[in-house]
């Protein structure tokens, strides 16, 4: 297991809402929050809880509708699942990655990631031992980790930074995934350093990295660098063909179904 250096082009291959919740609870001055059916994202400043409420309320009606269309339509075709939303975005390849698969595999994907976000540990159940299987362990995706600790969960930040601080010691992906699977943890500081003990961490190193706030700035550019590609809620992706300045490809949000993925990264596969 290893994060990219400045010396290296390429990240490392490592060895690695159906029910309405309208806003946060306390959240920050700057932002509020809003969960969705699949993604969670900070609502602009200024809006108000009726104004969340009367967007969510219209997002369902227009859910209700396409579960259930008009008799008038006609049935000529079965229906094609709606696509998720997804535009094409660039973005620069950068150091410090954490990277797990081939350096040199053909297809790169991102996940901007909140250790507190539900929708986040959804997609690490539901669909990444999958993607891991069939794409990354063959060798066709690389997977890069990075972090979006939204400003209404208090515990991100700090979650982010044990899992860079574990990676210290080579154990970014357990501590990543010993995170994201345990759904019953509120993230709190003794929770951090179970999770520390549970993956063999030397703890004095570790409490040490976790009390000097080390990678502060790294997880301050990656919250910055999600800002640039127009990225605000978790998880978000960005799934391209590998280059070693620039990935091209596609944004997706939310915790998608697998089938989604498949699809993106089977056309990237595909194309020339």
């Amino acid at each position: 297991m290893s994060i990219l250096t400045a010396a290296q082009t390429t990240p490392a291959a490592q060895n690695p809402v159906p029910a309405k919740e309208p806003l946060a609870a306390k959240p920050s001055a700057a932002s509020k929050s809003v969960k969705a059916e699949s993604v969670t994202i900070n609502m602009p400043e200024g809006m108000t809880k009726d104004q969340a409420d009367a967007i969510l309320n219209e997002l369902k009606a227009i859910h209700q509708l396409l579960l259930n269309p008009p008799a008038t339509r006609t049935a000529a075709a079965a229906p094609t699942p709606a696509a998720p939303p997804s535009d094409k975005v660039k973005m620069s390849v950068g150091t410090g990655w954490y990277a797990m698969g081939r350096d040199d595999a053909p297809v790169t994907m991102v996940e901007f990631t909140d250790y507190q976000c539900p929708f986040c540990r959804r997609f690490e159940a539901d669909s990444f031992a999958q993607l891991k299987k069939e794409y990354i362990d063959t060798g066709k995706v690389r997977f890069v980790s990075r972090d979006l600790p939204l400003d209404f969960h208090p515990n991100a930040p700090a979650a982010a930074m044990a899992a860079r601080c574990a990676g210290d010691q080579h154990k970014f992906w357990e501590m990543r995934d010993a995170m994201m699977l345990d759904t019953a943890t509120d993230l709190g500081p003794a929770s951090i350093l179970k999770y520390g003990q549970k993956t063999n961490l030397d703890m004095t190193a570790f409490n040490t990295c976790l009390s000097d706030k080390k990678y502060t700035e790294a997880i301050k550019k990656d919250t910055a660098d999600a800002g640039t590609l127009g990225i605000s809620g978790t998880p978000s992706f960005v799934i391209g063909k590998t280059d070693k300045n620039e990935i091209a490809g596609v944004r997706i949000v939310g915790a998608v179904p697998y089938a989604v993925f498949d699809s993106t990264i089977k056309d990237l596969l595909a194309s020339k």
